[in-house]
């Protein structure tokens, strides 16, 4: 058993590795591998029809496109793998998603690997997968809601180009490619695609209320209402646009006002609330044997459940604090 553990840690490393080159290898994705998966939303989940694949002259890069081009299609079938597609673009992350549980899947069989190596026993790798998998929809969530702010930051100022452009005589089709190559990203991106959805067809209305879908930012849905609303009724859209503008822009600096103010509590609520876990952490691998009571006896657990239990609530109660709506 002790001669097989070293060739079962080195081949888990060489997955890792292997996983890593994947997600290296595949940002290098052409633009025609991105039109045809947006043409995909509008074909009833068929993908056109694609010409051969071009090589890239790197032997093990075409070699793993080959490969995640073949498992793509059996993640494809569940409705996981839609939903998953989609967060990975609301977190700005272009990748398809059996790349993406393949990393994951890789990053958890090493760790798990690396605890059943340390403690000598598969009871440790166990949990080390699905740990993965929970923190991989933690940061997935945590890219999401960073990259809303970043666009509610960047919004009021994209109104003003659009009011401009509508002022100078562009419709607003032609003002939304106009903030598509002005503007900077996330917000140009979003406007690229909606650009690029009109330009196959799609009404503008329902362009917006996508881009709405994808972001989740009040802000923008208030303009994209008023939008639809001037489309019905009639009125001056450069002037209301003005008018949201101003609004949007002073609920972003009473937003960064209050994120100034409450740093602090913010701060201390994260140190509360990761240094007990982190030196529990520490404990079990430093002095396994003075932190196996904890684990091994009936009390320890109780213990450890009502530590858990504590640390929730406080944190729960510390944002419901900080978090002050505007």
């Amino acid at each position: 058993m002790t001669d097989f553990l070293p060739l079962l840690a080195a081949v888990l490393v060489a997955c890792f590795l292997l996983c890593w080159v994947a997600l290296i290898a595949t940002r290098s994705r052409t633009e025609a591998d991105e039109v045809a998966r947006r043409l995909s939303a509008y074909m009833g989940g068929q993908r056109p029809p694609q010409p051969e694949r071009i090589k890239s002259g790197n032997p093990l890069r075409d070699a793993l496109n080959s490969f995640t081009d073949a498992i793509n299609p059996v993640f494809a079938r569940g409705s996981y793998a839609g939903k998953l597609a989609e967060d990975l673009q609301k977190a700005g992350l272009r990748l398809k998603a059996s790349e993406w549980m393949l990393i994951v899947a890789g990053v958890g069989v090493v760790i798990g690997a690396i605890f059943w190596l340390r403690f000598g026993t598969f009871i440790a790798f166990i949990p080390c997968p699905i740990v993965i998998w929970i923190a991989s929809g933690i940061f997935l969530r945590f890219r999401q809601t960073r990259r809303t702010r970043a666009f509610e930051n960047q919004l009021g100022d994209t109104i003003i180009l659009l009011s401009n452009a509508l002022k100078a005589g562009l419709s607003f089709a032609q003002a939304m490619s106009t903030v598509a190559k002005n503007a900077s990203p996330p917000i140009s991106e979003e406007f690229a695609r909606a650009t690029r959805e009109i330009a196959l067809g799609i009404p503008v209305d329902d362009a917006l209320q996508h881009m709405v879908q994808r972001n989740k930012s009040e802000d923008f849905d208030l303009m994209v209402t008023a939008v639809q609303i001037q489309r019905v009724v009639g009125g001056n859209l450069a002037e209301i646009l003005d008018t949201i503008a101003y609004t949007i822009r002073e609920r972003v600096r009473i937003h960064g006002e209050i994120r100034t103010i409450t740093a602090q509590a913010r701060m201390s609520g994260m140190i509360i609330t990761l240094l007990p876990v982190g030196l529990a952490l520490f404990l079990f691998f430093v002095e396994p044997s003075y932190f196996a009571p904890m684990i091994k006896q009936t009390l320890g657990w109780v213990m450890l459940g009502v530590a858990a239990l504590s640390i929730l609530v406080g944190t729960a109660i510390i944002q419901k604090i900080v978090r002050i709506q505007v």
